[in-house]
């Protein structure tokens, strides 16, 4: 498996294109699992329409257009409907999908409604390319952690889909007291290696074994003991 780790929307950008297009390729199928929405944004059909549906959701443009940049039709990219796909549907779409993406929203929200759909088995089982914006960055980590911000008032850890185990994200990084002191908090606590993407600039591209920083990503290791 493929793991792309974005802090950016638009991963057309020049700083990504070159090397992603050895990866997202014009005949790949992409599902966009949008899972990730507030409870207090979307109670019902129309409230999930209004961020995600194709006339005029609010993020549909941002989460389809990159793609289309890498030549796949639009018709080959679905969004999973969380009100109107069943479980076994989604399930199916992502045994054939080249690419899994997961946008940016509440990553812990995210997963509970994976589970909802009973997919963990189907993730954790795919082979292709999983792309993440933010919390679908983060999701992709056996354990993350969330700075405190407006959505998570406290520094908590969090599990998320058992995959990359090796280091934790601070994401959205602008060097502030606040994720400084969640990052050192992480290295003392974890001891292990914290990325942190600066916002808009940066992306991780994991291959296996390899990973590769993209644009500008800020290493921070603990001390050894």
């Amino acid at each position: 498996m493929v793991h792309i780790l974005l802090d950016i929307l638009d991963f057309s950008s020049d700083f990504l294109s070159a090397e992603l297009r050895r990866y997202i390729r014009p005949e790949n199928k992409v599902v966009i699992l949008a899972f990730s929405y507030r409870d207090s944004a979307v109670h019902c059909l129309k409230d999930w329409n209004t961020l995600y549906g194709k006339d005029g959701g609010m993020y549909y443009d941002a989460m389809v257009t990159p793609f289309l940049h890498y030549g796949i039709p639009e018709s080959n990219i679905r969004i999973i409907n969380y009100y109107t796909d069943t479980p076994s549907q989604v399930a199916e779409l992502l045994r054939q999908a080249d690419i899994v993406y997961f946008p940016g929203g509440l990553p812990d929200r995210m997963l509970e409604r994976i589970d909802a759909f009973d997919l963990r088995n189907t993730l954790l089982s795919f082979q292709g390319i999983m792309m993440g914006y933010s919390a679908g960055a983060v999701l992709q980590l056996q354990e993350y952690h969330l700075s405190p911000d407006s959505d998570y008032p406290e520094f908590s850890y969090y599990s998320g889909l058992p995959l990359l185990k090796d280091f934790y994200l601070e994401v959205h990084y602008e060097g502030t007291d606040v994720q400084n002191q969640a990052i050192q908090r992480v290295l003392n606590e974890r001891r292990k290696i914290v990325y942190a993407t600066v916002t808009d600039r940066s992306a991780i591209l994991i291959d296996g074994s390899e990973t590769k920083l993209l644009g500008d990503v800020r290493v921070f290791t603990p001390l050894s003991q």
